[in-house]
């Protein structure tokens, strides 16, 4: 059985970290580079950093933040946030990144998922897929973009099976109407997006308690899941949470 990996997010603004509620009413969490290193040593998998006003700002991402937190790692490391073409991947690979994030440059050039990848590998290629739905099914969730300011008209499923054709390793799936609510991640949603596509799915969007990953492990056929106010406040930490699942049957790797 593969086992399940648990990701701690790390959502940077201005060089800090922050957390809010739905993509707003944020407040500031620390620094990037002490958080990091923080949850890795707690038994994190692997760290995400968004750089979330990049593209809002139309700025490129913020390396030397990058550069800090990639020296106090020694998990697997992805960045997201301000990256637009390969040229800008290779920079934040060069700053210490082994993975890419690309959310709205993929949906506005959508050749960019493969140019990567063939620089690079698929691997090292995840696509986020910001969604939100509502009161609507899973099959009708909208993609958003511009750090889920920018309703896209697109389905994320849809906008799923095209990003794995185009060469993308995974796909970062973020529940706007679950973000930052702790009330659990949306597992139909998650369920819907595991069963169209090959890759691995990494859940985003809820977690509150070690129930809600066993759910989205479960029924939400998730991969990966992903955290960060719980992680950042002291709800939890990696270590805590993997006894946990493990207790529950959940594969997980158990740090030292």
């Amino acid at each position: 059985m593969l086992t399940k990996r648990i990701i701690a997010c790390l959502d940077v603004r201005g060089g800090r970290v922050v957390k809010g509620v739905q993509f707003v009413d944020i407040i500031d969490a620390g620094d990037p580079a002490e958080l990091a290193h923080r949850h890795a040593a707690a038994g994190a998998d692997e760290v995400v950093l968004l750089d979330i006003t990049a593209t809002h700002e139309g700025r490129g991402t913020l390396l030397e933040t990058v550069r800090r937190a990639a020296a106090k790692l020694f998990v697997p490391f992805t960045v997201g946030g301000g990256v637009r073409t390969a040229e800008d991947a290779e920079a934040v690979f060069t700053a210490g990144a082994d993975k890419v994030s690309i959310n709205s440059a993929a949906i506005a050039r959508p050749e960019l998922i493969g140019e990567i990848g063939a620089s690079f590998g698929a691997q090292a290629v995840i696509v986020a897929i910001d969604a939100r739905r509502g009161e609507r099914g899973a099959e009708d969730a909208e993609v958003y973009i511009s750090g889920g300011r920018k309703p896209t008209g697109r389905r994320v499923v849809e906008w799923a099976r095209e990003a794995e054709a185009r060469g993308a390793g995974e796909i970062l799936l973020t529940s706007m109407d679950a973000d930052g609510m702790r009330t659990g991640f949306d597992c139909e949603l998650t369920a819907a997006v595991s069963e169209a596509v090959q890759i691995p799915v990494i859940a985003s969007g809820g977690a509150g308690s070690a129930q809600h990953f066993v759910d989205v492990f479960g029924r939400g056929k998730a991969d990966a899941a992903l955290a960060a106010s719980i992680f950042h406040f002291g709800v939890t930490d990696s270590r805590e949470l993997k006894a946990q699942l493990a207790q529950s049957g959940v594969s997980v790797r158990l740090p030292c």
